[in-house]
């Protein structure tokens, strides 16, 4: 079938993964492919603009209208969850492929879900960094009630398995770096205090949850001299416990940092730092390879496969702080080992892990389910 003739729909109901939604809609459409990325507003920041294909914001829109500091948010969003599943279930008629990037109220959305086929999740995070009771029961059935399963490396395909999802329905497609990230059109410079850092800095990036290992990484750097290093993200935990370890040459930019600020920090970095204690991929990870930055990475799931097969990564074993010190020292020392880093973080970005390459595999995956 020529993939012209695909008419594919992405589905991320609570806009999960705007980056990734907006960058696998792009190349789809760029390989020919109609697309329509079915989501609700992004309300954090400005997202990439449609080009190529169409944007359908069908989820909680009486939710966004309200605003992040509307009282009872939550439960407003609850409220219009099924209404707009139903919605959806009359939307996707029109396809030829559903292909969910998450599902946001997964023990609903199992009664909830669409019968079109035929159907795939790309299961980002197979398994749980914060698990609750009854978790893992209702993600096994939601697996085997795709005619697909999406993961993003040899590890997250394990984990699916594990699971109890058909080995013969899980397909590795690697997760793109997000070089539109280094093209932004309104680029801001850094905030005037971090303009003013002189020397080397260390940059840790993203959300702030247990399971990054952000405590791990500021004993870690109590052994690193004549650096900065700056921990850059909205906090999802009581910062009261890592602001108590840090030293004066740590640096806290504790909100949400927009796609269009988001350049100057990685491009300022001299070494970016991921030291998750479990992880299958990472956002992050894929910006800092658009980059071109080296990178230190706990030796945790899919990261070893990006560090091992393309070299673009120096692994430390997690929680290991004694580990994670000896690597930030040296490379920081060591100005021709972050440049072989850097030169392989940026091979990998425009080979494997380029969205016209990962475009071309789902391409064939929908084709070979019939779409």
């Amino acid at each position: 079938m020529n993939p012209c003739e695909v008419r594919v729909q992405i589905v991320d109901p609570s806009a999960f993964s705007p980056p990734y939604d907006h960058s696998l809609s792009a190349a789809l459409a760029r390989a020919g492919a109609d697309v329509e990325l079915v989501t609700s507003r992004f309300l954090y920041g400005p997202v990439p603009a449609g080009e190529g294909y169409a944007v359908n914001e069908l989820f909680y829109r009486r939710t966004a209208e309200r605003g992040l500091s509307a009282p009872g948010r939550r439960f407003v969003k609850l409220a219009e969850h099924v209404p707009d599943m139903l919605r959806l279930r009359r939307h996707v008629g029109a396809a030829d492929v559903v292909h969910y990037q998450w599902l946001a109220v997964e023990p609903l959305d199992l009664a909830l879900l669409p019968p079109k086929r035929p159907r795939l999740l790309t299961a980002h995070n197979v398994l749980f960094h914060e698990p609750r009771p009854g978790q893992a029961t209702v993600r096994r059935r939601i697996l085997r009630a795709m005619d697909a399963v999406v993961v993003h490396s040899r590890h997250g395909a394990e984990g699916a398995e594990r699971l109890g999802a058909d080995p013969s329905r899980v397909h590795v497609i690697p997760h793109g770096a997000f070089d539109y990230l280094t093209r932004q059109p309104d680029e801001p410079p850094l905030p005037d205090d971090l303009a003013a850092v002189e020397g080397p800095v260390v940059l840790f990036f993203g959300l702030i949850r247990n399971y990054k290992g952000v405590d791990v990484l500021l004993r870690a750097f109590e052994r690193v001299e004549g650096a900065e290093l700056w921990v850059v993200g909205m906090p999802r935990i009581d910062m009261a416990p890592l602001r108590a370890l840090a030293s004066d040459r740590v640096r806290f930019v504790e909100r949400f940092v927009t796609d269009p600020e988001i350049p100057a920090y990685f491009r300022r970095a001299d070494l970016v730092v991921l030291p998750y204690r479990e992880i299958d991929q990472s956002g992050v990870l894929y910006t800092a390879l658009a980059f071109g930055k080296p990178l230190v990475l706990s030796a945790v799931g899919g990261f070893v496969e990006v560090a091992e097969r393309h070299g673009a990564a120096r692994l430390v074993p997690p929680g290991d702080e004694e580990a994670l010190a000896a690597a930030i020292a040296e490379l920081l020392g060591d100005d021709d080992a972050r440049a072989r880093l850097a030169d392989a973080a940026a091979r990998a970005a425009a080979g494997p892990y380029s969205w016209d390459a990962i475009a071309q595999r789902t391409l064939t995956l929908y084709r070979e389910l019939g779409a």
